[in-house]
């Protein structure tokens, strides 16, 4: 009897300690791993799939050996795995982070172009509004901080293996963007704010000279300005129009389609 009294009370010791937060809820199994290990294990985890545990690791790592080579492999391979979790507010600050701390490591230009990528594929499409029922609702903010990253790529390190991707990933963006500030253009025009379509779609074609929406753009101006009352603007603009694209549909009377903008399928733009 005075056992299982014994035994009740070492019981019910224990479970206050723990309700005390005095004892852990199990051990560390990484405790006395090197950090090969511990990347290695990493590694492994994340090749596997298991991004959570691979980041839990990588942490690890920088935690108990922030001086060695692996902290830094593990700081750069933590913002890939928050990348592949689809977690972009996490991915960016690891990167941003990796950045500021090591801004002439040899490496960085990966750092730059995973920024890219992150912001390429933001969880809500930064295309959308190609689709969308209404372009002026969306944002293309991600893509310009993807234009924005990329560029870097391609200037800084011109000679980096992600330079080529970079650049064709910038051309993309670019006609994306162009296409974007014609479907705002084109919204403003639908709605009577000619003075708006115009500014709007001749910013597209100041910004994005070659980009193949700029067709769009100088006939949302024609149309613009022909809604205004502004003749001279109006034949000045539809003479670049045919000068540029001889063989436009706009060109001859045709394409009078009161400023709705035919949408070219995005993907088009890819090459």
């Amino acid at each position: 009897m005075q056992k299982r009294l014994l035994k009740l009370a070492a019981v019910a010791f224990a479970l206050s300690l723990s309700a005390c937060g005095l004892l852990p809820d199990k051990v560390d199994e990484t405790a006395n791993w090197s950090a090969q290990r511990l990347y290695s294990e990493a590694k492994d985890e994340m090749n596997s799939g298991g991004y959570d545990k691979a980041i839990k690791y990588f942490e690890k790592l920088e935690s108990r050996y922030p001086f060695g080579t692996y902290a830094q492999q593990a700081q750069m391979d933590i913002a890939y795995a928050h990348y592949r979790q689809g977690e972009q507010p996490e991915a960016l600050a690891a990167i941003d982070r990796f950045i500021k701390l090591h801004p002439n490591h040899p490496n960085v230009d990966y750092m730059y172009y995973l920024r890219g990528l992150v912001n390429f594929n933001d969880k809500i499409s930064i295309f959308d509004f190609l689709s969308s029922e209404d372009a002026t609702e969306r944002d293309p903010k991600a893509a310009r901080d993807a234009f924005d990253a990329f560029k870097q790529v391609v200037v800084r390190f011109p000679n980096s293996t992600y330079a080529p991707d970079s650049l064709a990933r910038m051309k993309y963006l670019v006609n994306a963007l162009a296409q974007y500030d014609v479907h705002v253009a084109s919204y403003y025009y639908r709605r009577g704010a000619y003075v708006a379509a115009a500014n709007r779609a001749q910013s597209a074609i100041q910004e994005y000279r070659d980009a193949p929406a700029v067709e769009d753009a100088l006939h949302i101006m024609v149309q613009s300005y022909d809604a205004l009352g502004l003749q001279q603007l109006r034949d000045d603009t539809e003479r670049v129009l045919k000068k540029t694209y001889p063989n436009s549909k706009y060109v001859g009377g045709t394409g009078t389609d009161g400023g709705k903008v035919a949408k070219s399928p995005w993907w088009k733009f890819w090459k």
